[in-house]
């Protein structure tokens, strides 16, 4: 699940890089991320392998941020081995014989994490603190922090052991505090606080007495709107007109347009607002209103047909819109200030791919622009708009250059039905025919697959395979019509997508039907036990991240701050009073008809699709004498976060994949032992050095909350 409203989709806080954590109406749940012969066209030698270490390991450098006075740079790399926030002064050049900018000399850590990545940080608009977050072994109980730059002190804004804490909003007004959201008062719901950034000191401006799962201020810091999720999934919004105002009915948006329309953020006095709207039409506009009770008259201010509208960027002084996105098969930029229109044509020119201005000075002078290219990982430039001029940053790992990298093809698929599915596309060398492929099905499922640089499909491809993503129904970003065609159809049209898209492969000469696997996480790793169970004989083996197995066990233990919107669950996919159809969609209630090989990965701390999800499946695979590869890692939650268990995962993975459908692979060597990973069932799959883990004590599938590995005796490698 990505938690993330509407609100949250269109940012409207020019400087804020960190997603908040009340807009609780999900926009993506699940989310996240025998030996067959060889390929008939092989794509390179094994000489050509990309080392999983270039493209999983930690990156060089990434999410380059600058100080509000833009002095200085901000950005994160590894400190012993962990990815932590590093500050360096900026200068007006890179260094000679440097990669860019962040090739800096005199770089300093102000964050030390030992265990969990630090990825998601911003500057504090005092310019003399970083705020970041992090959780404890993956337990998604986000707490925010504040480091000092000159003193190193850490200071946590959102204490207590089973909080979770998200920033709201940060503004140049307001240098020493920011607005943030814990449900420490009621698990289930969120306050929002104005807090001291030095000193800790908390003011509560938002006590949530009704089940709110989304709140937007306005400058002033007035929480001036908030969205409530009715029994039927149709959301309430209220707004004001002041603190001091009396709250009235916005609108009531039935459950069609409910995931699609919200109010995104107000104007700099506060008088108008703008919102994502879906109602009366099917992709969702960009709309601006003055709120009154029963609506007011929104005036459209951009839509796209075939997309909806998914960023904004947003003037950090009068809070204007000042350009707009959406997103089909690439990202399109919509100029409505025509201020910024010969920057847009200039940045347009300065690097390749698809781009978005990703942080921005106090002054507006400086700007630091992202750059997604398919062939290569992303690039940072830092803009200077007095003097016109783009100074390149760097990239995340510049170890890819001279890589064989292979370009990412949007293609559109047509179901059976007529439904058309943006889908991306990633061949093993130009022009490969009948090759195994592997179709990686995207998280959610209420998300999307994008184009630009994937990582896995890099991987995959440079493996010998074709690899495929599928936007199927029920993906977003396509309007509702697309969205609302996936109500209630897991087990049925979703995965009918998957399999049209298939035999499209198949159709086009691309894959080789006998050698498909499928392969995702989250809702990806239900498709995948979903495909093994509902079609047996299509794939020839699936790989499961994270899964959920059974529909009931997975509503009956989610986590308490997701009732607020169980009732978008129960419309969207079923409900805990509906025990046969739940039965009817859950792969477990299948499991006997599995023929092919399962490998499953699972993080035991996971809090949306918890261990015995993967538990339950394997002990009953075991139960009907089905082999089943299991790798269990103590320290994670919801995905792998440190690279040293995504790369050992993803060693297995390419063992086994090799096996079942052919593709060429990278040495297991040290991975597996330099990770947490549990390999609890070898499921028939030959890891030299690897055996399968051993329990000291009777079996649990609890960890502590320290995210330390439970006690165990690990073998020959295996820990």
């Amino acid at each position: 699940m990505n938690d993330r409203s509407p609100a949250a989709r269109i940012r409207m806080t020019p400087r804020c890089t960190l997603p908040t954590a009340v807009g609780l109406l999900a926009s993506a749940w699940l989310a996240l991320g025998g030996a067959m012969a060889a390929p008939s066209s092989a794509p390179a030698t094994n000489a050509d392998l990309i080392p999983r270490s270039v493209l999983f390991g930690n990156p060089e450098r990434s999410s380059p941020t600058l100080s509000p006075d833009g002095s200085m740079v901000a950005f994160v790399a590894p400190y012993e081995g962990v990815m932590n926030v590093w500050v360096a002064p900026i200068g007006v050049k890179a260094q000679p014989g440097s990669k860019g900018l962040l090739s800096v000399v005199d770089a300093k850590p102000v964050t030390r994490s030992q265990d969990r990545p630090i990825m998601r940080y911003q500057w504090a608009h005092n310019g003399e603190q970083i705020l970041y977050m992090k959780d404890r072994g993956g337990n998604e109980n986000f707490h925010v922090y504040a480091v000092d730059l000159a003193t190193g002190k850490d200071r946590n804004l959102t204490p207590g052991d089973s909080v979770r804490g998200g920033i709201v909003d940060a503004d140049k007004q307001h240098p020493d505090e920011v607005l943030v959201s814990t449900n420490a008062r009621d698990p289930q719901v969120f306050d929002v606080h104005r807090v001291n950034t030095r000193t800790g000191e908390q003011t509560t401006i938002f006590t949530n007495d009704g089940n709110w799962i989304s709140m937007t201020p306005d400058a002033s810091w007035v929480i001036r709107a908030r969205q409530r999720m009715m029994p039927d999934g149709s959301t309430l919004i209220e707004a004001r007109d002041g603190a001091d105002s009396p709250w009235f009915t916005f609108a009531t948006v039935p459950f069609e347009d409910a995931q699609s329309t919200g109010i995104m953020g107000y104007s700099k006095d506060g008088k108008t607002a703008y919102m994502m709207d879906a109602r009366g039409r099917d992709t969702a506009g960009l709309f601006k209103v003055v709120p009154a009770a029963g609506g007011g008259k929104p005036e459209l201010i951009f839509s796209n047909a075939k997309a909806d509208v998914s960023d904004a960027l947003i003037n950090p002084d009068s809070r204007e819109i000042e350009a707009v996105s959406s997103e089909y098969l690439h990202r399109e930029w919509k100029i409505l200030d025509p201020a910024i229109a010969k920057e847009f044509d200039a940045l347009k020119k300065l690097d390749a791919g698809d781009f978005d201005v990703v942080d921005r000075t106090n002054d507006d002078s400086k700007w630091v622009v992202l750059y997604r290219q398919d062939v290569g990982p992303a690039r940072w430039w830092l803009w200077d708009r007095t003097a016109g001029k783009g100074v390149f940053l760097g990239t995340a790992r510049p170890s890819l250059e001279g890589m064989p990298l292979q370009p990412m093809k949007p293609v559109e698929i047509t179901s059976r039905d007529g439904l058309v599915l943006p889908s991306y596309l990633t061949l093993p060398a130009p022009g490969a025919k009948n090759v195994p492929m592997v179709l990686d099905v995207h998280g959610g499922p209420w998300a999307r697959d994008s184009w630009g640089y994937n990582p896995y499909h890099q991987w995959l491809a440079n493996r010998g395979y074709a690899v495929l993503s599928v936007n199927f129904r029920g993906s977003t970003g396509f309007g509702k019509k697309f969205l609302n065609a996936g109500n209630r159809e897991w087990f049925g049209k979703m995965q009918d997508d998957l399999n049209d898209a298939v035999a499209w492969a198949v159709k086009e000469g691309i894959a080789d039907p006998k050698r498909v696997a499928i392969m995702g996480g989250s809702y990806g790793g239900y498709a995948t036990l979903a495909a093994l169970t509902r079609d047996p004989e299509l794939f020839a083996c699936g790989v499961d991240i994270v899964g959920p197995s059974h529909i009931a066990t997975l509503l009956g233990s989610v986590p308490e701050y997701w009732k607020p919107i169980i009732a978008m669950f129960e419309t969207r996919v079923g409900s805990l009073a509906e025990k046969d159809y739940l039965d009817k969609i859950s792969p477990l209630t299948h499991v006997s008809r599995i023929s092919r090989p399962l490998l499953i990965g699972q993080g035991a701390n996971d809090p949306r699709v918890k261990i015995h999800e993967s538990d339950q499946i394997v002990a009953a695979m075991k139960g009907h004498n089905l082999p089943v590869t299991y790798v269990v890692f103590p320290d994670e939650g919801h995905g792998f976060a440190r690279p040293e268990n995504n790369m050992a995962f993803n060693a297995v993975t390419e063992q086994f994949l090799a096996k079942h459908i052919g593709g060429r692979a990278e040495a297991v060597g040290d991975d597996v032992k330099k990770s947490s990973a549990q390999v609890r069932e070898l499921g028939g799959l030959n890891l030299p050095g690897v055996t399968v883990w051993q329990p000291s004590a009777a079996p649990s599938s609890e960890t502590p909350a320290s995210g330390r590995p439970a006690s165990g005796t690990p073998k020959s490698g295996s820990r």
